[in-house]
């Protein structure tokens, strides 16, 4: 199983170093996420400075971004990079796109997706071919490409996409036309199970493809630590992650397969009167323990394997500590072990 790290949380100036000490663990994988900071500087830096391992995101928000511009970044750092790039992207919801990105209108985000990674598709097409391969769709076109704008072809494969998604539409697009899929944090095993997978499989069909090929992130959330008493603190320390993507309507199918419809309501309820630090004290221990694996470093790779057995790579962020690289090391490696689905 690959295991993937993360960097760019803090300031940009920060990423060579990160960079080389994740690498110096032995991460495979090494993303950014989207949150205080725009991604694609930090994406830049990071496949600059490193020197093996693939550099992704996860997730770089797409509908803020024209297609072909994202499509070019891409393109350039996989060639620079002798082929280690990925992209992840994720649609957001309605509030922080109209709101926040101000995107305009917003539409169906898996249909518009779906034709988002074509285009792409297709301007890479029209690099590494020399003649334009257009792309005519509800959301994006690309009909105009002359020479002068062609970036020309690269001696490596094209960059891996995959797509962060939740709700069943946006994974059957990943099934369809996705290299991988990245389950958000606010997930569960039992809905990878009985949601993710038969629509992630639904979609490749359609498109003529093998669901064994598309890569899977383990998603979900994590809680590690030195003992069992530890351990149960990092429990209740993650129920405010918990109650705060359970307060989104967008994804209270999650809470549903569990029976939990009532507690998403009450989030929300919450989160719309600004009870912000009143919403982790609702949220039982129970329920955390759904969406998180946990366990110390001697426990956490058995667990990983009994209850994210169905992915290729699983992330592990641990906060700078000298002291422990050596057994953070250990158990990159020991994960690195574990047999993956495919």
């Amino acid at each position: 199983m690959k295991v993937v790290g993360r960097y760019g949380e803090g300031v940009l100036e920060a990423v060579p170093e990160e960079i080389a000490r994740l690498e110096r663990l032995g991460y495979d994988v090494l993303t950014t996420g989207e949150l205080k900071y725009e991604a694609t500087t930090r994406w830049t830096l990071a496949a600059h400075a490193s020197t093996r391992a693939e550099i992704g995101m996860s997730v770089m928000i797409a509908f803020p971004r024209s297609p072909f511009v994202t499509a070019q970044m891409a393109w350039e750092l996989q060639r620079m990079t002798g082929g280690r790039v990925s992209i992840g992207l994720g649609s957001q919801v309605k509030g922080h796109n109209e709101r926040r990105f101000s995107t305009g209108e917003w539409v169906s985000p898996a249909a518009r997706m779906e034709e988002y990674v074509l285009m792409m598709r297709s301007v890479w097409q029209t690099f590494q071919k020399g003649e334009l391969h257009p792309f005519e769709g509800d959301h994006y076109q690309f009909t105009l490409c002359p020479p002068a704008f062609n970036a020309g072809p690269i001696d490596v494969p094209f960059p891996k996409i995959f797509l962060a998604a939740v709700n069943p539409a946006m994974t059957r697009v990943a099934g369809r036309v996705a290299d991988g899929l990245l389950p958000h944090s606010f997930t569960t095993e039992k809905y990878v199970r009985e949601v993710t997978l038969p629509n992630l499989e639904r979609g490749a069909r359609a498109a003529g493809r093998h669901a064994g090929d598309i890569e899977i992130a383990a998603g979900g959330m994590m809680a590690l630590a030195d003992t069992e008493s530890e351990l149960e603190q990092k429990l209740l320390e993650l129920r405010r992650r918990v109650a705060f993507y359970g307060s989104t309507r967008t994804y209270q199918r999650v809470f549903e397969v569990h029976g939990q419809e009532e507690l998403g309501k009450t989030l929300h309820d919450m989160s719309i009167t600004n009870r912000w630090d009143e919403m982790p004290g609702a949220v039982p221990l129970e329920v955390v323990r759904e969406f998180a694996i946990s366990g110390t470093y001697d426990s956490l790779p058995a667990e990983i394997e009994r209850r994210q057995g169905f992915a290729n790579r699983v992330s592990i962020d641990m906060a700078e500590d000298p002291a422990n690289e050596e057994r953070l090391t250990d158990l990159i490696q020991r994960v690195q072990q574990i047999p993956t689905r495919g």
